[in-house]
């Protein structure tokens, strides 16, 4: 999966001149806390956040009613809250890169651009919403989690074991367990019962059952 699979293309943009007020009301019509900041020639300059928006408001908000807080907010440009030292990628990038960018920058959104043209935006929800479909959050079945010896072959057996028993495996990942030696699998099957998954793993040598429940969706 590459960042141009899940990426929102040609994503709503805004200009350095336009006032704050204006950013966050589209901010908020349309429901998105990031929005791209380009100049004349379409080249991404910026990026105004709803922390930024923040950051434009006094620190101390007693003392002004709220009409003097919106006027204050007009008279301020997106040029003057804009973040500009934007991290960008660009739409090749596999998917858990950018996540690895997101996760070590601590940023919500990775605009893509392809030289100076921004041609999309992935953002966290967009990682959200890819695990639920690579955990089968909307899958019914069985879900497992199991700890399996960090070695070739490992997945393999209980793959077929499953497998010849009639069971269909709709989904399957991995990660390193706190044991370096040792795997953590979690796998969702149907057409198997919880009695007769738990009766197969619990014949596979080194192989052992963390958790399994039957999910509704």
């Amino acid at each position: 999966m590459l960042v141009k699979d899940r990426m929102t293309p040609d994503p709503i943009c805004g200009n350095p001149h336009m006032a704050v007020t204006e950013a966050q009301e589209l901010m908020r019509v349309k429901k998105f806390r990031h929005l791209p900041i380009l100049d004349e020639q379409g080249a991404l300059i910026g990026l105004v956040t709803q922390r930024s928006l923040l950051k434009a408001l006094p620190s101390d908000l007693r003392g002004f009613s709220r009409f003097e807080i919106s006027y204050i907010l007009a008279k301020i440009k997106a040029k003057d809250v804009m973040t500009k030292d934007v991290v960008t990628i660009d739409a090749d990038m596999a998917i858990e890169e950018a996540a690895r960018i997101m996760a070590d920058e601590k940023i919500g959104c990775l605009p893509v651009c392809d030289g100076n043209r921004m041609v999309g935006i992935i953002t966290d929800n967009d990682l959200f919403g890819i695990m639920v479909d690579l955990m089968g959050g909307r899958r019914k079945g069985i879900r497992m989690t199991i700890s399996q010896p960090d070695r070739a072959g490992a997945v393999a057996r209980l793959t077929s074991a499953i497998a010849k028993e009639g069971g269909f495996m709709s989904v399957f990942l991995g990660y390193p367990g706190p044991d370096a030696e040792m795997w953590i699998s979690v796998c969702k099957v149907t057409n198997l019962s919880k009695e007769q998954l738990e009766k197969i793993v619990g014949e596979l040598a080194d192989t052992h059952l963390l958790d399994i429940r039957e999910t509704i969706s």
